[in-house]
């Protein structure tokens, strides 16, 4: 008979997950990261919109491109926070920059991260930081609330630790919330803190560490109607200005809201109505 301590071993090492390895990064331009088990899952099609259906964010879309492609060329860039009101194109422009990188021939892999996911994010910088591929990290909607510790898993993207931020390797967050926590939060712990300037000055400056700021807001009428009106141009779907204008503003009218993903509503209810598919 064995001895207890080796089978005690040998069935620990049985439990034990394989190790980590990197997917071939060959195979696809997208992937998403998984925990338990931990991995890569390609992406065969990426869930996007052509860049020159974004309104309205002329601005970010020119600052967001060229730091993106200053990082595809191996040059310094920043990490970008992109903040401001919902429904406002801020994740359909990180991946339409991404299109638009690769399509200038530059390599450039983007991966998906999941705000509940990043306590493991060690470990995907580990993997990626071993790979000679240049990667686009991008997590959305994020946001902390007051018992939150997962910002403290991002410091390790933003600054690195003792290692550093792997230099193959840009995050890019959107955030309805500029210092990615509600505003009542700040000012709350602000005036029950003791020393008020330090209870929140941990995760307010965290947005801090981003090296661009984007804001977002919210679109004008006309600026909405120019989202169907592109829409419509792109996909062909006939329909005149006239009743595009009263079905579009009746559109958001009902919703209580007018932005960038209402419009994209309207407009799949306008093609399925005129047999268009998309």
């Amino acid at each position: 008979m064995s001895d207890p301590l080796e089978r005690i071993a040998a069935a620990l090492e049985r439990m034990s997950p394989a190790p980590l390895t990197a997917p071939d990064f060959g195979k696809a331009d997208a992937f998403v990261w998984h925990v338990g088990p931990d991995r890569l899952e390609p992406v065969a099609e990426i869930n996007r919109v052509n860049m020159a259906l974004l309104v309205g964010v002329d601005r970010a879309r020119d600052t967001l491109l060229a730091n993106t492609r200053q990082f595809a060329r191996g040059l310094p860039a920043n990490n970008a926070l992109l903040w401001g009101a919902r429904g406002m194109g801020k994740s359909s422009l990180v991946k339409a920059v991404h299109a638009a990188v690769r399509a200038e021939g530059l390599a450039l892999t983007i991966v998906e991260l999941q705000r509940e996911d990043l306590a493991s994010v060690g470990r995907l910088l580990n993997l990626l930081r071993a790979s000679k591929v240049r990667f686009l990290l991008y997590c959305d909607d994020l946001s902390f609330s007051h018992d939150d510790q997962h910002y403290k898993s991002l410091k390790a993207v933003l600054d690195g630790g003792i290692e550093g931020r792997p230099d193959n390797v840009v995050f890019y967050a959107t955030s309805n919330r500029r210092h990615l926590m509600p505003r009542d939060m700040i000012e709350n712990e602000r005036s029950s803190a003791i020393s008020p300037s330090e209870a929140v000055e941990e995760k307010v400056s965290l947005s801090d560490r981003f090296g661009l700021w984007l804001g977002f807001h919210s679109c004008d009428q006309d600026q909405y109607l120019a989202m169907v009106r592109g829409y419509c141009d792109a996909y062909g779907v006939k329909i005149d200005d006239a009743t595009l204008r009263t079905e579009a503003i009746e559109w958001q009218a009902s919703r209580g809201s007018r932005s960038g993903r209402v419009a994209w509503q309207y407009f799949t209810d306008l093609a399925g109505r005129r047999g268009v598919k998309l």
